[in-house]
């Protein structure tokens, strides 16, 4: 059994694929718009304007798979109550996934020395999801 995030960003999905593929060195491994769902032949409901917004995305960070969508594409994504983890091998590579999460986001915990590890930080990305950083313990 697994536990994937499904995010929805409400129409700035293809926005923010790009952003993780640029900050996190993320992997796509699906993009399917609504355009090309084989669903929209037999009367599925397309947000009227969003045929070239997507529909399902899944792409790989390090070992974990992120599926990703436009939603209902409302312009007003929400991500709330949660935070997504990163635990890396050292301190430079947590210290550059924090400020590549951090460009245009916001520092909610700056990176700091903790008791549990030797650098750990919190920050909401540009489109306001909530991120963990830690280096693993050694």
């Amino acid at each position: 059994m697994q536990v994937q995030p499904y995010l929805f960003y409400d129409g700035r999905c293809e926005e923010a694929v790009e952003f993780y593929r640029g900050a996190l060195g993320a992997e796509v491994t699906m993009l399917m718009r609504f355009r090309d769902s084989p669903e929209s032949a037999h009367g599925c409901k397309i947000p009227s304007g969003s045929e070239d917004k997507i529909m399902h995305s899944s792409f790989r960070v390090g070992d974990t798979t992120v599926m990703a969508s436009d939603g209902m594409c409302s312009g007003q994504p929400s991500f709330q109550g949660f935070s997504l983890s990163l635990t890396v091998v050292d301190v430079a590579e947590a210290d550059r996934l924090f400020a590549a999460l951090a460009d245009g986001g916001q520092v909610q915990m700056p990176l700091a020395e903790t008791f549990w590890s030797p650098r750990f930080g919190m920050v909401a990305d540009r489109f306001g999801v909530s991120w963990m950083i830690m280096v693993a313990p050694s």
